[in-house]
């Protein structure tokens, strides 16, 4: 029998004609998950069956229409919504496969492409309930597509139980805040772009008479929902589940209200707290907790405040000490500069205030971590003498690891070179030259995939029309639109993955997988040298991180 995957759908069922056929318990909880997703249940049995007590005080209570009849055909076609012609929405058989009925009632379902649904037996099934956990608005369902209800149960309450509390009412409180912010958004475009239109109780604000540009009504449209994007993308669900009102607040508050800490060009405090303040930068490695440094996880535990990155995960967040303030970077793009402000504000006051500030990173602070542009602002702010550096596992290095490339390997690749996609105010840097004995690992490039592979694989127009004006400068070595690579995303995360391609199929490759940031993009020959390309495929994708799960008498260094 070939394999096969259900395609998942979320129906919403209100109003919905279910039509119940049956009398025992099973018959009472298809009542009852009719009931929650709004449907009309209506049951069919006979007038002399006994219903289960359960179903019987459905029944009494009025919340299920009993028809006491034997099945007929005409049931599909007379008991359902008068807007579409009466015919029920969906049908439910709790009476099992064995029982004659079943068959043929689900027969007359699929030949009139109604949704049929027969316990235990799938082959006659045209839809599977899941089993699934429920917390308010958040649902997850789980199905084995028929290999075992039991099975699929069990990994559901495993998956439940992993869930931080409270997450249900995170889902709410963030959709109503989605909600706020695409009606006081579109308010806020409306008023900018044409005063006529506001709401006349409300005075003219002091922007009235400022020449707005389409640029200002984008930033004004877009901030906030950016920034709950990234909330949702990239806070641990342990954080997200926590969300207060005060956090609502600030995601609601706009970058416009945003002014310099009050701490900023104050002197110190007469108690002289700034005496016992300093500010650590650390890198927090590639993602997996495991790998963060003992004297990184040392200033996690002894902390005052913490200053973390948008994307340091939520393994290495998780050991924050829950009497920890953290504060996460509210960096999208277009908003870096004001995100980094903001923090060094934060470090400077909370340090102004005798705090240990820990400034949190994602890999090495001082690789494209924009440390060294903090220790710089923090020693013009007088305050050099407080800072301290720990270096971190970068992903530049470990993330090829993790995806089986070595970055240098005899005969293949003798030199390792490290870039950044992305250039200052999103320009796009110099390009590297093709060499054939080096890897390139690409940081920050990702999202600009397609103007990479270009400016490596072709002339930039700086360079062709140097050419046309007969300059003789050297001429950079494009790199073979062959040349392998490899997309590694979330490394050393759960949800690790390597996506295994060339230069010429690396754009179709991820915009047809898509994208699961942070990720970066490795270069060079190096890629193959134990991954080698299967014939006939334009790419691989590998799931899931698992390098450090082995154990030597007794020790899981994945634990």
């Amino acid at each position: 029998m070939a394999s096969y995957i259900s395609l998942l759908t979320a129906t919403d069922a209100r109003s919905h004609v279910h039509l119940i056929i049956g009398s025992n318990p099973l018959a009472a909880a298809r009542c009852g998950q009719s009931l929650s997703a709004g449907a009309n249940p209506i049951l069919l049995a006979p007038e002399t069956t006994e219903l289960y007590y359960a179903l019987q005080k459905r029944v009494d209570d009025g919340e299920v229409n009993w028809i006491k009849e034997k099945f007929r055909e005409e049931h599909l076609f007379t008991l359902g919504r008068e807007e579409i012609e009466h015919v029920v929405d969906a049908v439910f058989v709790t009476s099992g496969p064995r029982e004659p009925l079943s068959a043929r009632i689900s027969s007359l379902c699929k030949r009139n492409r109604i949704p049929v649904n027969v316990v235990d037996a799938p082959q006659l099934c045209s839809f599977s309930l899941l089993s699934t956990h429920v917390d308010g608005p958040l649902q997850i369902g789980i199905t084995t597509n028929g290999r075992g209800c039991k099975l699929a149960s069990r990994i559901r309450r495993e998956v439940a139980a992993s869930l931080p509390p409270n997450l249900g009412s995170a889902c709410l409180r963030l959709g109503d805040v989605r909600r706020k912010i695409q009606e006081e958004d579109h308010l806020l475009h409306m008023a900018l772009a044409d005063g006529d239109d506001v709401d006349d109780s409300i005075d003219q604000s002091a922007n009235f008479n400022k020449l707005v540009t389409e640029a200002d009504l984008d930033v004004a449209k877009n901030r906030r929902m950016r920034w709950l994007s990234q909330i949702c993308e990239y806070w641990p669900l342990k954080r997200l589940a926590a969300i207060t009102d005060e956090d609502v607040s600030n995601i609601l508050k706009s970058y416009d209200d945003l002014g310099p800490s009050n701490s900023i060009g104050k002197p110190p405090s007469p108690n002289n707290a700034t005496n016992r303040g300093r500010i650590i930068l650390a890198g927090s490695g590639p993602g997996h907790p495991d790998l963060l440094t003992r004297a990184t996880h040392k200033a996690i535990q002894n902390a005052d405040l913490v200053l973390a990155d948008k994307l340091v995960p939520a393994g290495v967040l998780d050991l924050i000490p829950r009497r920890t303030p953290v504060h996460i970077a509210r960096k999208f793009p277009g908003n870096a500069d004001a995100a980094q402000d903001e923090l060094q504000e934060l470090a400077i006051a909370g340090v102004r205030e005798g705090k240990t500030v820990l400034r949190l990173k994602q890999g090495d602070p001082y690789i494209y971590g924009r440390g060294g542009e903090e220790v710089a602002y923090f020693r013009a702010h007088g305050l050099g003498d407080k800072v301290v550096v720990l270096p971190g596992v970068t992903s530049a290095l470990s993330a090829p690891l993790f995806a089986a490339i070595p970055p240098t390997q005899r005969d293949v690749a003798d030199q390792v070179l490290v870039c950044t996609g992305t250039g200052k105010k999103g320009k796009a840097p110099a390009p590297p030259e093709y060499v054939a004995s080096r890897t390139v690992v690409f940081l920050m490039a990702l999202h600009r995939i397609s103007g990479l592979v270009g400016e490596l694989t072709e002339p930039l127009e700086s360079e062709k029309q140097d050419s046309e004006n007969g300059d003789r400068i050297h001429k950079r070595t494009l790199w073979p639109r062959n040349t392998p690579c490899a997309v590694i995303e979330r490394a050393s995360c759960p949800d690790q993955r390597v996506i295994r391609t060339t230069l010429d199929r690396v754009v179709e490759a991820i915009e047809q997988e898509g994208s699961r940031p942070p990720g970066l993009l490795v270069v060079g020959r190096a890629c193959e040298f134990l991954n080698k390309p299967e014939k006939g495929r334009a790419w691989s994708v590998e799931e899931g991180f698992r390098g450090l799960e082995f154990a030597l008498d007794g020790l899981d260094l994945g634990a």
